[in-house]
């Protein structure tokens, strides 16, 4: 009898200890769970909404105090070559929503356009003179500006991927890196631009995405203008059948 109690008191220990230790790790798995919907939650109102606030509210800032820029650069675009000031391209928006990406024309109007710049045999024949300051400086990327104020894109983000760089947009999957706005600049276009290889430049967009907050967009926005004046990873045509570099 005494062997029998013995044995029921060490099974309802054990019993005890096995609830106690799962116990724990159900505890365990909730509370990293709940961090990391927080964490989660967090990001998509930023970029919902704070975010959306504060690109809409700086496009419009920006705008206003660049017309004088946009009228004097229009002007020359116009005097340089013949043909529209401006020139759209199919571009991949988030949750891979297709939007037409504005900027000035650098290139005369005959050049090819289903062709990557880089297979062109003289692509500097097609570039005008304007076109070769705007492309430098990446002043042609502003009229992005109105891109921002309607909501197809951010200041900060992936550059928006082309209608048809399938590898790039697939790759970007892996890390989320589609569910959000593309910006004007990024992580990725501080970080090597057009040297990155797709995968480095996907995982980098994902790193952007998770490490999305104003403290972070600011820095990006920061090392943008760095990056400008150095030309940093500036690659001419290097994305297929886009009329500029990105």
């Amino acid at each position: 009898m005494y062997k029998n109690w013995l044995l029921s008191g060490q099974k309802a220990f054990f019993d005890v200890y096995l609830v106690l230790v799962f116990g724990r790790i159900v505890i365990f798995l909730c509370d990293d769970l709940m961090k990391t919907i927080k964490k989660g939650l967090g990001i998509v109102l930023y970029e919902r909404y704070a975010k959306r606030v504060i690109d809409l509210v700086l496009g419009i800032v920006i705008l206003v105090v660049f017309s004088p820029v946009f009228l004097i650069l229009m002007i020359l675009i116009k005097l340089d070559s013949r043909g529209p000031v401006f020139f759209r391209q199919k571009r991949v928006g988030r949750d891979k929503e297709y939007f037409s990406i504005l900027k000035f024309r650098t290139m005369r109007t005959d050049a090819p356009k289903d062709m990557p710049t880089h297979l062109l045999q003289n692509p500097d024949a097609f570039i005008t003179r304007v076109g070769k300051f705007l492309r430098k400086t990446s002043l042609d990327e502003l009229p992005q500006l109105l891109n921002i104020i309607k909501g197809d894109m951010s200041f900060i983000g992936p550059r928006p991927a082309l209608w048809n760089q399938f590898d790039l947009i697939e790759e970007r999957d892996r890390y989320h890196a589609n569910e959000i706005r593309p910006g004007m600049s990024g992580w990725a276009q501080i970080n090597g631009r057009d040297e990155l290889e797709i995968s480095v430049k996907a995982r980098l967009d994902g790193e952007y995405r998770k490490r999305m907050s104003l403290l972070f967009d600011i820095r990006c926005f920061v090392g943008t203008f760095f990056s400008v004046l150095r030309q940093d990873g500036v690659v001419e045509g290097a994305h297929p059948m886009e009329e500029q570099k990105g």
